[in-house]
């Protein structure tokens, strides 16, 4: 392009110089043409890129491994002039995701869309945009650049395994598992509602229901409440143990997978297993809170319900296995949220014994530990993992084993050493 455009400077000089020594009108008209000609192609360069209106449609900011992400580009020209091509660039650093378009010739007042389909790999906080458009003139002597700084962000949940089943410790009080009976008295648990009949007491009547419904509705109440439980995740950097040959966006983002498998990452695998566990938890109706060292401090309190499930999915979405703080510290900070009868669950890699202390001091303050151990040495890391395996065991916390290439909805499914 640039060449094409020192030809034409050649050639008007030439004109002019030769006009200047002939004094022939034609050569100065020869010039005078060459620069109408520079002119024209650099407004119609400039003004390619303008007067056009850009959209950029999601159909949601959330997304998850192994599923579709989807956007959709739609460019329009309001201007009277049409667009000879468009070359639009995406900036997006989601990985595998690739929405940069060479848009044909576009009429005047005419629409040009496409669509985008990138299947998630990565978990992570991504960045939609900027763009940059460009274009140029008819005879190629001009190249003009517009940037779109809009930007958005995407959110990719980590990958959730469909959990049959999970045996929970029973907890030191009523309630650690429930056991769903209905109560001829009243008590603090309500359990839902339903129609009057004879020999009820009348302060069991719910009246909201009974004028809805425009018949008598009566309370039932259970014996045994639910306790809360709480999904400990630990990202501390002491317990992280991966694969030499893993790959991170930017050395220390989020890991680029290199098959459909999950990553050989302890990390990977607190995630994973934490967001099923999540999933699994907030199905069947249960209070769950969450805490984790991300390496920022994440705590939710106990609630029920997709609102809840959809913070716990953030916070492992970013996670990243850098807190300097170890499995220990981190149990002996969060002590004081944990209330007597809960039952904790604590997802972790590490291999240091000191944390199993801090485990059996929630024990003696009513508070029921379980362990999620991701098995380090499958990973590569060098220690083994009987010596803890076998505190856990004569520590009294129920312990699941999950190693490097299990089926974690089987390994979950067994019974708790």
């Amino acid at each position: 392009m640039s060449n094409r455009r020192n030809t034409i400077y050649i050639l008007a000089i030439l004109s002019f110089v030769v006009g200047l020594l002939t004094g022939r009108a034609f050569y100065f008209n020869l010039g005078y043409m060459f620069c109408a000609l520079m002119l024209f192609s650099m407004l119609w360069a400039w003004a390619s890129v303008r007067w056009l209106v850009i959209t950029r449609r999601t159909r949601s900011r959330r997304a998850q491994v192994g599923r579709l992400f989807e956007e959709q580009f739609i460019i329009h020209n309001p201007a009277i002039l049409p667009k000879l091509w468009l070359e639009v660039r995406d900036e997006s650093n989601l990985p595998g995701h690739v929405a940069s378009h060479i848009v044909p010739a576009l009429g005047v007042r005419s629409k040009y869309s496409w669509q985008v389909k990138t299947r998630c790999a990565t978990r992570g906080e991504f960045k939609l945009g900027p763009m940059t458009i460009s274009s140029g003139d008819p005879f190629g002597l001009f190249h003009a650049m517009r940037r779109i700084d809009a930007t958005t962000r995407v959110i990719v949940y980590p990958q959730i395994v469909e959990i049959q089943q999970f045996e929970l410790p029973i907890g030191n009080i009523s309630g650690g598992e429930a056991q769903r009976r209905r109560s001829h008295y009243v008590t603090t648990n309500a359990a839902g509602v339903r129609d009057y009949v004879p020999g009820d007491s009348f302060n069991r009547i719910h009246w909201r229901s009974t004028a809805r419904r425009d018949k008598l509705i009566v309370k039932e109440f259970e014996i045994d409440p639910l306790v809360d439980i709480w999904l400990f995740a630990d990202f501390s950097a002491l317990s992280l143990v991966e694969a030499a040959n893993i790959k991170r966006v930017g050395g220390t983002g989020p890991i680029m997978p290199v098959s459909n498998e999950i990553p050989q990452s302890t990390e990977e695998y607190v995630a994973v297993v934490s967001a099923s566990l999540a999933k699994y938890f907030i199905t069947l109706d249960r209070a769950l809170g969450f805490a984790a060292y991300t390496p920022n401090r994440e705590i939710h309190q106990p609630e029920r319900g997709n609102r809840q499930l959809t913070r716990i999915l953030e916070s492992l979405a970013v996670a990243r296995s850098l807190s300097d703080y170890t499995l220990g510290q981190m149990l002996t900070l969060e002590t004081p949220y944990f209330t007597r009868g809960t039952t904790l669950l604590i997802v972790t890699a590490s291999l240091e014994p000191s944390w199993v202390i801090e485990a059996q001091i929630l024990t003696r303050r009513g508070i029921r530990p379980m362990c999620i151990l991701i098995d380090a040495s499958t990973f590569g890391g060098i220690k083994p993992s009987d010596e803890i395996r076998g505190i856990l065991q004569m520590a009294n916390i129920p312990t699941v084993v999950i190693r490097y290439g299990d089926d974690i909805a089987t390994a979950l499914a067994q019974r708790s050493l």
